[in-house]
């Protein structure tokens, strides 16, 4: 049996334990107490990071977390039984998101993904663990009301601490280090609850897309993770380094904690319906409306000093919209009660997506091993075993990807210029107005705010050290394009037949036609990969688009064909900007005309960041908890 620490060479790396027993969940509302401090309506990335740390300032506060789903295992994107890498296993549960018919991209429909399960998303992503530019943080500061007096601050050195708080670094040892050419700094982590790390493990054919991209002259960078990526950078995941397990807020900010925490309890299995103020919006805490899965009972739930509602992007406007929080037309629709007139809650919707480039190889590299090796029952044998071992070896400890490129638009396109005038143009001229969704483009409130987002875009996007093109690598033949600010937006808004279901999902991809410029400008940029020599001496050819598509009308045509229409991405859709631009939170996550109320998850978000969504679903707990703590010690 194997020590709490095995030590190799100079490192020690941490072996997370078999989780104790989880004896603070509760199943029925019997098994509740009277009434708590805080309540927590969703058990998530965010919500789960928010209850460890109440829960550890105020060991005399109680604190109950509502969780629709149930505490499940949640394997790696890439772990056993699974035998084709990139393909979809065993996972936790999850909630299926199909969009409506998006007008702009010939009718096609996004499918997203949104953890239902303790842990929420954290417990399904795609592992890939990397942070925003300290650029995005520093425009959304901006936008949300810096240095208003007593207010929270969001910018980059404001939120980098909980970066750090949020994360631990383990470095790869030495060997692996030296074999794949790792860089990382790690005064740029923290000894937190959630593991990261590099794979002991790359496919074999990954160094040649590198080296492709370095010769593009896209500069590496040691680390990504300090503020500044604009570069070719190696992303950790979030697994356990010695075990490759995923490392998700269901074990870090639950299971591992519940033992010593007496006054933090989760309930499952249950749907936090609404919030209710009896005696109107300036009288709180409002109770908490939660209903069973089980037999569809409701009941009322008491807090004592704050709600915080985490139920992500999707979910989060669902219950402010049944609360009575949102645009009086829509509310009037639904046939619910105004209780604060929102129109933000449910707009402002935005996720990632892009399209991308294809090759093959007529003298492909004498590379191995590579996916396909996985057909070979030995090698799929010895794969499983590694994966088993302690600590972890082979494929199965690599996710989808750790390495990426972050290029700025100026570094792009030559038309950089162009594009960001036309930007400018359309908020000087008020048509950027008409490519907002129809039942909030008339609002002055919705229109003004988006307006100040698109010029804090175009600011970004004349930084040179602001990326705008994420591309991923790891296996094969092909790239994609992730446009990480666009300009259109969509929105959630319920489910008239049936409100307590999945909320009904408008994407706006393309409504504003100058995200199309951008997606020609990164997948022209992807098409350079193939004319490099780093290629070229594999007899590398594009597929697609391929010699076919000529024209930018036809180039077009194939990203509107092509397009991924969600990296699963999900935001926005409870800014935290000024209530006179939209917002439904303020800077310290106040619902705005609520007492007691507050939103911590990616609905907050004013607008897309240049990264995944797990890192910053973290920080923003880690953030949203420290000001419940200074609020209330």
């Amino acid at each position: 049996m194997l020590s709490a620490t095995l030590i190799f060479g100079a490192l020690v790396l941490p072996v997370i334990a078999a989780p104790s027993v989880v004896f603070n969940v509760k199943r029925q509302v019997s098994q509740l107490r009277p009434s708590y401090d805080f309540i927590i309506a969703g058990g998530g990335t965010t919500g789960l990071t928010v209850a460890d740390r109440l829960t550890q300032a105020f060991p005399k506060k109680t604190v109950l977390v509502v969780e629709y789903g149930e505490v499940e295992y949640a394997p790696g994107i890439f772990d056993p039984p699974l035998a084709v890498w990139g393909g979809i296993g065993a996972s936790a549960s999850y909630f299926i998101v199909q969009s409506q018919p998006i007008p702009d991209v010939k009718n096609a429909s996004a499918f997203v993904l949104a953890g239902k399960v303790v842990g929420g998303s954290s417990a399904i992503n795609g592992q890939f663990f990397d942070r925003p530019s300290r650029y995005d943080l520093d425009s959304w500061s901006s936008c949300s009301g810096r240095g208003r007096p007593g207010q929270s601050q969001w910018g980059w050195d404001d939120v980098y601490p909980f970066f750090k708080k949020s994360v631990n670094f383990t470095a790869p040892l030495a060997a692996v280090a030296q074999k794949y050419n790792f860089t990382w700094d790690s005064s740029v982590y923290g000894p937190g609850p959630i593991y990261s790390s590099f794979p002991p493990f790359l496919w074999a054919d990954h160094h040649g897309v590198r080296d492709a991209w370095a010769e593009m002259g896209i500069p590496p960078r040691r680390e990504c993770a300090g503020g500044d990526k604009d570069a070719l950078c190696w992303i950790p995941i979030s697994q356990d380094p010695v075990t490759a397990r995923r490392s998700h807020a269901g074990i870090g900010h639950y299971t591992a904690v519940n033992a010593s925490r007496p006054n933090y309890d989760l309930l499952v299995k249950h749907q936090v319906v609404r919030v209710v103020y009896p005696k109107g919006p300036q009288r709180g805490p409002p109770l908490v409306e939660i209903r069973s899965l089980a037999d569809s009972t409701l009941r009322n739930l008491t807090a004592k000093a704050e709600v915080v509602i985490a139920a992500g992007a999707f979910h989060t406007p669902a219950i402010l919209q049944r609360s009575g929080f949102g645009k009086k037309s829509i509310l009037k629709d639904a046939g619910i009660d105004v209780v604060v007139d929102l129109p933000g809650v449910g707009s402002n919707f935005q996720d990632h997506s892009g399209s991308g480039v294809s090759w093959n190889y007529s003298k492909p590299g004498d590379w191995y091993p590579l996916p396909s090796a996985m057909a070979d029952p030995a090698f799929l044998a010895d794969a499983v075993a590694g994966f088993n071992e302690i600590p972890a070896r082979g494929p199965y400890t690599l996710a989808n990807s750790n390495s990426a490129i972050f290029v700025p638009l100026r570094n792009i396109t030559t038309t950089s210029q162009t594009i960001i005038e036309r930007i400018r143009s359309m908020i000087a001229d008020g048509s950027a107005a008409s490519y907002l969704p129809a039942d909030y483009r008339s609002d002055a409130s919705m229109v003004a705010g988006y307006n100040e987002q698109l010029s804090k875009i175009a600011d970004l996007l004349s930084n040179p050290h602001a990326p705008s093109i994420e591309s991923t690598f790891a296996t094969g033949t092909s790239l994609r394009a992730v446009n990480l600010h666009p300009l259109s937006r969509g929105t959630v808004r319920l489910n008239l037949t049936d409100k307590l279901q999945v909320p009904v999902v408008q994407y706006g991809t393309g409504s504003n036609p100058v995200d199309f410029d951008i997606y020609a400008a990164h997948v022209k940029y992807l098409q350079r990969v193939t004319k490099t020599t780093a290629l070229k001496q594999f007899g590398a050819a594009e597929v697609t688009p391929g010699p076919a598509v000529q024209t930018d009308a036809q180039l077009i045509e194939y990203i509107k064909s092509s397009m991924v229409l969600s990296f699963m991405h999900p935001c926005c859709t409870a800014a935290m900007l000024p209530r006179d631009k939209g917002g439904v939170v303020d800077a310290d996550l106040r619902v705005h005309g609520a007492a007691g109320l507050r939103v911590a998850d990616m609905s907050v978000l004013p607008y897309l960041p240049s990264s995944h969504l797990s890192s910053v679903a973290y920080a923003v707990g880690e953030k949203a908890a420290d000001i419940l703590v200074k609020t209330w010690r």
